[in-house]
């Protein structure tokens, strides 16, 4: 076997006026990259240029999450205050306000297909949002801490949310009831379904990455606890 590239520093650049609180990459063409501060801003950025494409402004307190759509057309970002902001990349404007969460947004989520994406918050809730008509059509309760992860099938029929509580809940989207939980042994960080295979993986602060089918409904394994904390988790495509 041939040994693995070593890692090499891309760019780096000053994001933001403050703390960078997050950070997602769109996963259409994975040359854009929306980061979120405490000074209030979504920055978009095209890798390999030195400064934002965009400056999307709004948002009265801190950003806490900020995902793009399938398409890399709009992203959304969820702020300290509880509120989230959709902007339209193409116009570079904000054209959705809402409202719904008491606390803290902690993570956001596009369904793949239909105008609709999820948030999960430090309110311990778990919303999904119809963009069209401009409200929250689903809020799912179960969780007893903050929510830090969320992410839907590639089918679009199922949502997950993996809560600072350590528990991983799959709900169906349809029916509107949890389908199958289970419990890591810290805050789960990370949630990523594989592209084309009924699998879900699930990354924690107890320094493991679990394996779930998620068509069987069941944990098909974990790797041991080494090292930190894992923070993300991916498949190779």
């Amino acid at each position: 076997m041939s040994n693995p590239r070593k890692p090499y520093k891309f760019q780096e650049f000053a994001a933001h006026a403050g703390n960078v609180r997050c950070v997602n990459i769109g996963r259409k063409s994975f040359q854009l990259l929306a980061t979120g501060g405490d000074d209030r801003k979504v920055n978009i950025w095209a890798l390999g240029k030195p400064n934002a494409i965009l400056s999307l402004s709004g948002h009265t307190s801190s950003v806490g999450c900020a995902a793009f759509d399938a398409h890399e057309e709009a992203v959304v970002a969820g702020a300290a205050s509880g509120t989230l902001k959709l902007w339209d990349l193409n116009q570079g404007k904000a054209i959705r306000t809402l409202l719904g969460h008491r606390s803290e947004c902690m993570a956001a989520g596009f369904h793949p297909y239909g105008a609709f994406f999820a948030s999960g918050s430090l309110d311990t809730n778990l919303k999904v949002w119809d963009i069209r008509r401009r409200t929250c059509i689903q809020t799912y309760r179960g969780h007893t801490q903050g929510i830090g992860a969320v992410a839907f099938s590639p089918d679009g029929k199922w949502v997950v949310s993996g809560g600072q509580d350590g528990w991983v809940k799959l709900w169906d989207l349809t029916a509107g009831r949890l389908l199958f939980e289970y419990q890591h042994d810290g805050e789960v960080t990370c949630l990523e379904f594989h592209p084309s295979d009924l699998l879900l993986a699930s990354a924690s602060a107890d320094r493991t990455v679990r394996l779930v089918d998620v068509d069987a409904l069941c944990v098909l394994g974990s790797t041991a606890a080494d090292g930190s904390g894992v923070a993300r988790a991916a498949f190779s495509p």
